[in-house]
């Protein structure tokens, strides 16, 4: 299985400007210095990366729920992506799982325990292991 996104860039890195697509069509784009590093419209590679983990966590956990017994109603994920600039340039230095999860019959303790174990096994986690992921998880 391969998926693909692919970007277009044009010009320098300050005035330049670049659109980004999803393989499937469902997004596209516009991207700049000015929507990565100040807040202009559009959209940056972060938060496409924020997104991407948001998602595959979800449904990781959805999965994980549902395999101990404990389907969900709902699973709402935020992922906060930390971008700075240290002495070499710009670094991702961590993301952040806020989720919220709604499930019958479901503890605190068991939701904490299968929240971990799918944050450290989604797939988007493991590709983004070198930066510390953290997670908070409760029932909503």
């Amino acid at each position: 299985m391969q998926r693909i996104g692919s970007a277009r860039w044009t010009g320098d890195l300050k005035a330049g400007k670049g659109t980004v697509r999803f393989g499937g069509g469902a997004f596209e784009g516009q991207y700049s210095f000015g929507t990565r590093f100040e807040n202009g419209a559009g959209t940056n590679p972060e938060e496409m990366i924020a997104a991407a983990h948001a998602s595959c966590f979800s449904m990781a956990l959805s999965a994980a729920l549902s395999g101990a017994g404990h389907v969900p109603t709902s699973v709402a994920t935020t992922a906060t992506v930390d971008l700075n600039k240290g002495a070499t340039g710009f670094a991702i230095t961590g993301i952040h799982l806020d989720t919220v999860v709604a499930a019958p019959g479901l503890t605190a303790e068991t939701l904490a325990t299968i929240g971990a174990d799918a944050k450290t096994n989604c797939p988007v986690s493991k590709a983004l292991a070198a930066v510390p992921i953290t997670l908070k998880v409760v029932l909503g």
